[in-house]
């Protein structure tokens, strides 16, 4: 669909000394408050062993020296075992989610598509053509669907068909969580919504605490404008406030609603997104009780977040604007290819050097070394994430994303199965891609007992969030939820091209 080539390479323009200056630099600063306890407690030993030098071990018999010892080797402990508990994280777990299946009755064929593009752009014959060149070669297929104020001709982008496509997506998913779990509204303590271009008053957070007479004292947190890689963020803001508020449940709500985003106009940029985004929403429910561990399917591990901001040409590339003719729409930057490699880069660089095992590390380095140091010329060494992560969940932006991720990261066609069966069956459905992929798996049973699961998403800013997730039981197939009737069919061969 695009021409530019997805490069990642794990470099930097930083010269490589400097680099670790600044991570030294940053880290001494980020743990001054964790290292000072160690500081003072390696200071009272150093005392004790000096003291001991001053006294002869006659002197040890006398029952002052002998407490001085005995008090300070306590201290010290007692210092340890109070930064130990101060710092330790609560664990996170993922009791269950649930993702939006769209009723049959917004389902739009390719055929409907075509014809609508046509009738719609009938005085811009050019942008029909564009249109039906990407549509055919962006990997959808013919049961992705779309709001009804969508299928109007012309589109019918109202305030009340957006609020109503709200409803019927987030209450659809909240309904079915609720369920899946068997907790209620009153034992939700956190609601995180996150919705990139749609933000009414009320915000989506109190539609969703008022429709399900949560208790009054719930803490709720509306996202805005933070694109596709929104759910993974959300996801890190509620591992934050599960630290600080123990015994506590925390939903986050992923979704993008698109009734008021269609676009009319002229622009290629701005057409495209009509093209891959459709319906979609996620909900979420984790939770810091060790109480419900045993009820929870996953563990989180950790959470990578990596922003390109204003400072550089990311800056804009994912942007919600007005063409020259005053219509509305969501442009897509010549250039997001590149920017999402260089964010990539970025997230994996710093994801690596948590889960990846010591010999990748090793390797890594070697060639780091080698090529920043010693000059060498050699090829930057990709790692094998395979060796850390069973199972990938990479955002369903396109199919050129997937594929020049599957190229650059060297996963197989079962590494990114669950991504291209999502963008097949469902679109683009934003935010909540990265859960109707993880759905994909556990539909097909493949999730098991110590599993490890990579979420990446892509957003506007330019952003890059990973999520990783432990599974701590066997997971059976789920007998309803947005993949349960037709996993069956799955996986399916999608053509290079699907002539319209």
């Amino acid at each position: 669909m695009m021409s530019v080539k997805f490069e990642v390479h794990l470099e930097s323009k930083t010269p490589f000394m400097l680099k670790i200056a600044k991570g030294a630099y940053k880290y001494l600063i980020t743990h001054i408050i964790t290292l000072l306890p160690i500081y003072i407690a390696l200071a009272l030993s150093l005392q004790a062993v000096q003291q001991a030098q001053y006294f002869h071990l006659s002197h040890l018999r006398d029952l002052s020296y002998l407490w001085y010892y005995i008090i300070s080797f306590f201290l010290v402990i007692i210092i340890l075992l109070t930064f130990h508990l101060r710092n330790k994280s609560r664990s996170v777990y993922l009791l269950d989610f649930a993702c939006f299946k769209p009723p049959s009755m917004y389902r739009v064929p390719h055929a409907t598509a075509y014809e609508h593009g046509r009738i719609i752009l009938a005085s811009h014959q050019k942008g029909v053509e564009f249109l039906v060149k990407v549509f055919e070669r962006a990997g959808l297929g013919a049961e992705t669907s779309l709001p009804h104020p969508l299928h109007y001709i012309p589109p019918n982008p109202t305030l009340l068909g957006a609020r109503e496509e709200t409803e019927l997506v987030i209450f659809s998913s909240m309904d079915s969580l609720f369920d899946q779990t068997a907790l209620t509204p009153q034992d939700i303590d956190i609601v995180i919504v996150n919705c990139g271009l749609f933000n009414p008053t009320p915000c989506i957070s109190s539609m969703v605490i008022n429709k399900y007479k949560m208790r009054s004292d719930v803490k709720s947190y509306n996202l805005a404008g933070m694109g596709c890689s929104a759910s993974l963020l959300s996801i890190d803001l509620a591992k934050h406030l599960l630290q600080v508020h123990p015994e506590s449940n925390a939903i986050v709500i992923s979704t993008e609603i698109i009734t008021p985003n269609s676009y009319t106009g002229k622009v290629r940029s701005m057409l495209v997104p009509n093209i891959l985004f459709r319906m979609g929403c996620a909900a979420i429910l984790l939770t810091n009780k060790k109480s419900l561990r045993k009820h929870a399917k996953y563990s989180l591990s950790h959470v990578v977040r990596t922003h390109k901001g204003a400072d550089d040409r990311s800056y804009g590339c994912i942007t919600h604007k007005e063409d020259k003719e005053g219509k509305l729409g969501v442009a897509l930057d010549k250039d997001l290819m590149v920017i999402a490699a260089n964010s990539l880069k970025s997230n994996i660089g710093r994801l690596g050097s948590l889960v990846l095992p010591l010999s990748e590390q090793l390797i890594f380095l070697f060639n780091l070394v080698g090529r920043k140091i010693l000059k060498l010329d050699m090829k930057p060494y990709i790692p094998d994430f395979t060796k850390a992560f069973h199972h990938f969940c990479i955002h369903a932006g396109g199919r050129a994303v997937i594929d020049e991720v599957q190229k650059n990261l060297r996963l197989s066609d079962e590494h990114v199965e669950a991504s291209r069966m999502t963008l097949y069956r469902f679109g683009n459905t934003s935010s909540s891609s990265v859960w109707y992929e993880l759905g994909y798996i556990e539909a097909k049973g493949r999730m098991k007992k110590g599993n490890r699961v990579w979420q990446i998403g892509f957003g506007s800013g330019f952003k890059c969030n990973s999520v990783v997730w432990k599974c701590i039981r066997d997971i059976e197939g789920p007998s309803n939820g947005a993949w349960a009737d037709s996993i069956h069919r799955f996986p399916v061969i999608v053509p290079d091209v699907v002539l319209l």
